[in-house]
């Protein structure tokens, strides 16, 4: 449904995760080396606005729908 409003191809991605690297991701996030920038954030209602942001190449940043 999201390729239908943005131009950009959408791809199917899987990840599995390990606990080795989720403690070092922890560590990271704790010791404040990795910062999520998180440009606006949207209520649930709102996604159709915060998509349209997102193709009009605004966001500097992630965009949050809040649920």
């Amino acid at each position: 449904m999201f390729s239908l409003v943005v131009s950009q191809n959408l791809g199917m991605l899987t990840s599995s995760e390990n606990s080795a690297d989720l403690v070092v991701l922890r560590e990271l996030i704790e010791s404040g080396k990795v910062t999520p920038i998180i440009d606006k954030t949207y209520p649930l209602g709102d996604v159709a606005v915060a998509i349209r942001y997102m193709s009009d190449g605004h966001a500097r940043g992630k965009v949050v729908i809040s649920v």
